[in-house]
């Protein structure tokens, strides 16, 4: 009987995998075979899966729309760029520091932290727009990934203290002996240390500012400066206010294209780090 069981598992384990795979997969599959349509197959009622014959027509109108979808796309990442880099910078120094300094009212500033971390984002939209007319910073990418950054900042510092706080003291002990000082520390031993938690940290600062959406439409008035979620809202119009379906499942899929390969490249850095900052 013990014989039996482990042969019977391991199918219905690939089974169930490979069904969970497959419900994954289909939307995307979907959305590529539909931006493969001629448009009017792509808006056809009731849809049908195959094509008749594959075509290049919603990704040729998609690149006429407007500026190109390639500027919106650059704009996308601008802010996506930006995004990244203040999170790492900021998150790192600040994980850093509430891992391995005591300093007064630690506690109930890393629980304040956590706190934020249940503010709706829609409840401070006019009060960050207010701010950022002051600032100057409206209808800017710079405006934008300030917003994203501020977002996103406090689950980056909590992924990273984590991560931080799993390194044994002894690497700190050994480095202090050699004459590292806390910066030296923190650049040459336990950042490679800690590199699977701060990948993690970027890759989710890149899609969360990649994918939003409504950040960009309420910051952002020119439509020069238009992200690819805010331009494909606006290119998905067809003949009297349908949607194009075809334009705009070209769009999705040029839009998750980015978001795949870094994640292709970056997974074994991102589950290694998803369980080290979740588990202290």
């Amino acid at each position: 009987m013990n014989m039996v069981q482990p042969a019977v598992r391991r199918p219905v384990w690939y089974v169930a995998c490979s069904l969970i795979a497959v419900l994954f997969l289909a939307p995307i599959l979907w959305s590529i075979l539909t931006s493969l349509k001629l448009p009017a197959e792509a808006n056809a009622s009731p849809p049908e899966l195959i094509p008749s014959r594959l075509s290049a027509e919603n990704y040729v109108a998609l690149l006429g729309y407007g500026g190109g979808i390639m500027h919106y796309f650059g704009n996308s990442l601008i802010v996506a760029s930006l995004t990244v880099i203040g999170i790492v910078i900021l998150s790192t120094l600040a994980g850093y520091g509430f891992s391995r300094f005591k300093f007064p009212l630690k506690g109930s500033l890393f629980l304040t932290l956590l706190v934020t971390l249940m503010v709706p984002f829609q409840s401070i939209l006019t009060p960050l727009f207010l701010v950022l007319r002051v600032l100057h910073l409206q209808n800017s990418l710079l405006g934008l990934a300030l917003v994203n950054i501020t977002f996103q900042l406090p689950f980056s510092i909590f992924m990273l203290r984590n991560s931080f706080d799993g390194i044994p003291r002894e690497l700190d002990d050994a480095a202090a002996i050699d004459g590292c000082n806390s910066l030296r520390l923190l650049l040459r031993v336990l950042l490679p240390v800690a590199m699977p938690g701060l990948v993690s940290v970027a890759l989710f600062a890149f899609l969360a500012s990649w994918n939003e959406f409504l950040a960009a439409l309420i910051f952002l008035t020119d439509s020069d400066k238009f992200t690819l979620p805010v331009m494909l809202l606006n290119a998905q119009s067809g003949y009297l206010g349908t949607i194009d379906w075809g334009l705009m499942q070209a769009g999705i899929t040029l839009t998750m294209l980015p978001c795949a390969i870094l994640f292709l490249l970056l997974q074994r850095y991102y589950v290694r780090g998803l369980i080290s900052g979740a588990i202290k």
